[in-house]
């Protein structure tokens, strides 16, 4: 339960917002705002979830569902996918590309397009090609939170180059966060405990406490 609810905030804006899932397809987009072949950005707690405007309404977009592992119903698996079917399926790591109406792409929230032109060097595909390319994919993949998600997805199609922000991002304040002095402290105060406690020096003990702390030290 507690990894669920981590998923949870990674995911959903709001716990409110869980509970009235049916009231976010109530929110209405203006869809001449959009052109085909359009990255499409909504964010969420911690993340934020990538799409590529087809045209008409629609968006390409990759993400974790669980239902199509257990049924293969056309009519039941292209429903709109809820909070729990998109936690299951991260857990799963198992995702699919696949279209769906603006609303449902948009899941309530705020839509930014294009976001990540000023932030690539490369110059964007044709409108066309990307939606081509968009298309191309639609299907079953597996799926990474970190190495193959939605964002890895949208950067392929716009620009030829599968990368992500977000991953970068979150690899460097886990880098900053864990190879840092503080941490070099840390780990050796650790380690002497371990050894107060177990009460004993041998070499499978001895080794950790020098290397871990010195190789933490040496990478901050």
């Amino acid at each position: 339960m507690i990894a669920l609810r981590l998923f949870n905030l990674f995911f959903i804006t709001s716990t409110l917002e869980d509970e009235c899932e049916e009231d976010r397809g109530m929110k209405t987009y203006d869809i001449s705002l959009y052109k085909r072949g359009d990255l499409l950005v909504v964010s969420r707690t911690l993340f934020k979830h990538f799409g590529i405007y087809l045209g008409k309404g629609r968006v390409a977009h990759f993400i974790p569902d669980i239902l199509p592992v257990f049924t293969k119903e056309k009519s039941i698996v292209e429903q709109m996918v809820t909070n729990k079917r998109l936690i299951f399926g991260v857990l799963a790591k198992a995702a699919s590309v696949r279209v769906d109406p603006l609303a449902d792409f948009a899941y309530g929230a705020q839509i930014q397009v294009n976001s990540t032109d000023s932030m690539v060097s490369v110059q964007p595909l044709n409108g066309e090609e990307v939606a081509q390319r968009a298309e191309k994919l639609i299907g079953s993949f597996s799926y990474s939170l970190l190495w193959h998600n939605c964002e890895h997805y949208v950067m392929h199609c716009r620009y030829g180059v599968a990368c992500s922000f977000q991953t970068f991002q979150f690899c460097k304040t886990v880098r900053t966060t864990l190879l840092s002095r503080k941490m070099a402290f840390l780990s050796a105060i650790i380690w002497v405990f371990v050894i107060l406690y177990i009460g004993a020096m041998t070499p499978l003990i001895t080794l950790p406490i020098v290397i871990i702390p010195f190789t933490i030290w040496m990478a901050s």
